[in-house]
């Protein structure tokens, strides 16, 4: 998302797009559904808890390692090949990204690169830095071109310079385009899609929509599919009003769906079924 020539505060203008507020306020009632729910005022924690493996299950998914969901939790060694490397670096970054809560609004990029040394801990030099010019960058599930990495820097600068200004945008409207940015550019040379959505997941954490960290959007993309997940970025790369609008709605969705999720988690507790 290019900011040059952008007014003060270009993502609230994303938030009026037509169909955006009608988005908004889908995940808000959405969220507000497993908010409510008896069982999170007395076992919320244990919400969370699944609501990140559950997360973490479908990030590895959309980059190729999809798991069922009891093998992920009975797994204890992410040693192996590369989709159990992947699985593991997708749980280490849900856990990771509750820690970086209170970095993110100042220092954006040093929780990206920390997110990026979390995911790719095997990749020696290359980790927890944006690539230079000449690196090859290991994302074959995204088929987009790919910017030099001049562009790359500078579009990362500035997605950090809105970051830390601040916004009056809707959550989902900060969340989806901090999600966005992150797969177009592909700044680091691996794990590009892990670090994208561990990074929504903070931006909504982060800003009180989903304090408790109980609607995994990654679950809902998941859900959705790989095909309807490029499909929508590439809305978003096209710069159209039609394209980002597009990919908000989509990112709506998935956080919808996992408010959902965790709102059947809630009642199967209840149920005493889990």
């Amino acid at each position: 998302m290019s900011t040059t020539g952008a007014a003060a505060d270009p993502l609230a203008a994303l938030g009026a797009l037509p169909g955006v507020a009608e988005s908004v306020e889908s995940v808000r009632k959405a969220v507000d559904r497993v908010y409510g729910h008896r069982i999170m005022r007395r076992r919320s924690n244990e919400i969370t808890s699944e609501a990140a493996l559950r997360g973490a299950r479908g990030s590895a998914a959309l980059s190729g390692a999809d798991w069922a969901l009891e093998e992920v939790r009975r797994r204890t060694d992410f040693s192996g090949d590369g989709e159990a490397r992947t699985v593991g670096a997708a749980l280490r970054l849900t856990a990771e990204a509750g820690q970086l809560l209170s970095v993110w609004r100042q220092s954006p990029l040093r929780v990206l690169a920390r997110l990026h040394l979390v995911a790719a801990a095997d990749r020696a030099d290359l980790v927890g830095r944006p690539r230079q010019a000449g690196e090859p960058v290991d994302e074959p599930l995204i088929g987009l071109p790919l910017p030099d990495a001049g562009e790359a820097h500078g579009r990362l600068e500035g997605l950090a310079g809105l970051i830390v200004a601040g916004s009056t945008a809707p959550a989902l409207v900060q969340a989806a385009v901090v999600h966005g940015e992150l797969l177009a550019l592909r700044p680091f040379g691996s794990h590009n899609g892990l670090v994208a959505r561990a990074a929504e997941r903070i931006v909504l954490v982060g800003s009180g929509l989903d304090p408790k960290s109980v609607c995994p959007a990654e679950v809902g993309h998941a859900e959705l599919g790989r095909d309807a997940y490029l499909a929508a970025l590439d809305g978003y790369v096209s710069g159209t009003e039609e394209g980002m609008a597009a990919w908000i709605a989509h990112c709506g969705k998935a956080v919808a769906l996992g408010a959902r999720e965790s709102t059947a988690v809630c009642e199967a507790l209840q149920r005493g079924a889990a």
